[in-house]
């Protein structure tokens, strides 16, 4: 039996399991330099939670702060949290809501979710690897390619931003106290 059905056939399981931001990360890499030179940043706040039910199904959510971006480069941070780009001061919140698991074969499962970037909102598929840590934690490991456009995210610096970004999560979950 694999983990992923391990793990949502344990009575145990069933519950709230709670996103560890410390043992986590959410970035993305995208290019610039009209697609020649990648740049990579991430993300430093973001919380969220997830839910397996009794009848085995998952749901839940990751609310990232879209402030937090950091690419290590002030200006272009700057310039990304601008109305130009991400308009972090309208839309402080880049939102993933997961609202079911299909496909489980051994420990990598399709999650289906949406994202929503200012007020765009689109199916964001998931192919996730499962693992249970030896402290009984779930890491989820995910990464998907979005274009940045059709989520609203329209700025471009003289043609040097590229359309496509790809979004990367190592997520840490750890059961609530019941």
């Amino acid at each position: 039996m694999s983990t992923v059905t391990t793990l949502l056939s344990d009575p145990a399981s069933v519950g709230v399991w709670n996103l560890v931001p410390d043992q986590s990360s959410v970035g993305f890499t995208t290019k610039t330099m009209w697609g020649i030179v990648p740049v990579k940043g991430r993300f430093t706040e973001f919380s969220g939670d997830g839910q397996i039910t009794d009848a085995q199904t998952v749901f839940g959510h990751v609310d990232i702060k879209a402030a937090s971006l950091n690419t290590k480069m002030g200006k272009r941070d700057k310039d990304l949290r601008s109305a130009e780009f991400f308009d972090v001061e309208t839309y402080p919140d880049i939102n993933v809501v997961v609202t079911g698991a299909e496909g489980i074969d051994g420990d990598t499962v399709n999650l289906r979710a949406d994202i929503t970037v200012k007020t765009t909102t689109a199916p964001l598929p998931l192919r996730v690897k499962v693992a249970v840590l030896d402290d009984g934690a779930v890491r989820v490991t995910a990464q998907a390619t979005v274009n940045r456009k059709e989520l609203g995210v329209e700025g471009n610096m003289l043609g040097m931003v590229g359309d496509t970004t790809t979004l990367s999560a190592d997520l840490v979950f750890r059961r609530a106290a019941s």
